[in-house]
């Protein structure tokens, strides 16, 4: 069968296309023959400046050779194929590919440049961090943004809704629904923060790291000082000590933080569900859509169940792709060239992901009589403060003592801490501070 949505074998590029095809321009095998070419091309043209026979290069020919890349397409990555199909390896495929172009625009005195006194990897390893790089500030970090702007906008909406807090799943002093939205929000942030201060790195330096084709050819010119301002025209970090591939330390790094916003997003998605299932949201209705097969009346959190499903996938790969990467035997093997062609497997489950829980986050409605009514039932939970306000007061064992009034009656009422503090040797300034104390106002101030 021809390949589409519907006979893909992955869910991302089928039932899911349209929230991740813009991906395609980054991790696709197209985006990766594009990154390539880019990387060769303004490899050549750098070169221009630094090696002799290339300095009488006719200048006017450089907007064409520019755009053997920026005008590369889906159609010029067929012809790289069809080349590949012969030489069984896609960057000697590139080589030829943009050689052929040389020859059209008659520079054939020149096309032995192109590639020059480089391997594969430092093509690879450098023109993958670039498209990773371009992935996360175009398309990975605005959609977090995006997220992060909707939670910003609930924990405004909700900021003085009073509910009961849960630890351990037990009824606990009461808190402010805005405010749990902003411990997500302050999450990320650091997480956000950190990523974008890890280098995007690029290993460029030969077969073995060490440039020996650049300086057998040409030993007077500084080639580690030209790999290094190549690199860094390029918006990456040039890694100095390499074997033929990169270290992949700082990709683990970048990958593991990406898997630690992942994780955060997967409390989300759970408190969420959690929420729901307690009855503190309702979830808004769409008249076409169908909650169960059997049940007419279900409304499922389905899109903070797919949230955290796509989380689970993302981050299972993000896993593997961290820990094996930075492992190669000796100077290298080929294990990292498969595994790295799935770069873009765990970001896709991810965007899934987010796109579920902005869509799920819109949809909640508080359902504030239930909230209050969890409120009135959990009198207990203004102990802490009664007993708080006791030690302050040197009252004689104020824990003790609420242990045992929380502990021997089995239902906890306002009348029932009313009957508590009376009965306590208390003045009557202080009693009426006592009793004042609610599970609606017993929140404390976090802004």
């Amino acid at each position: 069968m021809k390949l589409s949505p519907l006979t893909a074998i992955s869910p991302v590029d089928g039932r899911y296309r349209n929230k991740t095809e813009e991906l395609d321009q980054y991790f696709s095998e197209y985006a990766l023959f594009k990154y390539r070419i880019t990387v060769e091309i303004k490899y050549f043209l750098a070169l221009i400046n630094e090696i002799p026979e290339l300095k009488d290069f006719p200048k006017d020919k450089i907007k064409q050779i520019e755009k053997i890349a920026t005008q590369f397409n889906l159609k010029e990555t067929t012809q790289i194929k069809e080349i590949e199909k012969i030489t069984n390896h896609d960057i000697k495929a590139v080589e030829y590919y943009i050689k052929k172009h040389f020859d059209k625009l008659k520079l054939k005195e020149y096309k032995e440049f192109i590639h020059f006194g480089l391997t594969s990897q430092d093509i690879n390893n450098t023109a993958i961090p670039l498209s990773h790089k371009d992935f996360i500030y175009n398309i990975y970090l605005p959609q977090i943004g995006n997220l992060k702007a909707t939670l910003t906008e609930k924990a405004s909406e909700w900021k003085n809704i009073t509910i009961l807090a849960h630890t351990h799943g037990q009824p606990a002093s009461p808190t402010k629904l805005g405010k749990e939205i902003k411990v997500f929000i302050e999450r990320l942030d650091k997480q956000i923060s950190y990523l974008k201060s890890i280098p995007f790195e690029a290993k460029f330096g030969g077969a073995t790291g060490n440039l020996n084709a650049h300086y057998v050819a040409y030993p007077e010119i500084d080639w580690k000082e030209f790999a290094n301002n190549f690199i860094k025209s390029l918006g990456l970090t040039r890694q100095q000590y390499t074997t033929q591939i990169e270290h992949y330390d700082n990709l683990s790094n970048i990958l593991d933080t990406a898997k630690r916003i992942n994780n955060i997003l997967l409390d989300l998605s759970r408190d969420m569900w959690l929420y729901i299932s307690m009855g503190y949201f309702s979830q808004r209705t769409i008249k076409s859509e169908v909650g169960s097969s059997t049940m007419p009346h279900k409304i499922n959190p389905i899109d903070f169940e797919n949230a955290e499903g796509n989380l689970g996938v993302a981050n299972a790969l993000f896993n593997h792709l961290a820990s094996k990467l930075p492992v190669s035997r000796l100077q290298r093997d080929l294990s990292d060239s498969t595994v790295i062609r799935n770069l873009g497997m765990p970001y896709a489950h991810a965007i899934i992901a987010i796109a579920s829980l902005k869509k799920g986050l819109k949809k909640l409605r508080v359902n504030e009589t239930k909230i209050k009514e969890d409120l009135m039932e959990n009198w207990a939970v203004v102990a802490e403060a009664i007993q708080t306000i006791l030690r302050r007061e040197r009252y004689p064992k104020p824990y003790e003592t609420l242990k045992q009034l929380t502990r021997t009656n089995k239902k906890i009422t306002k009348e029932t801490i009313h009957n508590f503090i009376d009965s306590l040797n208390l003045a009557d300034e202080l009693k009426k501070e006592l009793k004042s104390i609610t599970p609606f106002n017993y929140t404390g101030k976090t802004d």
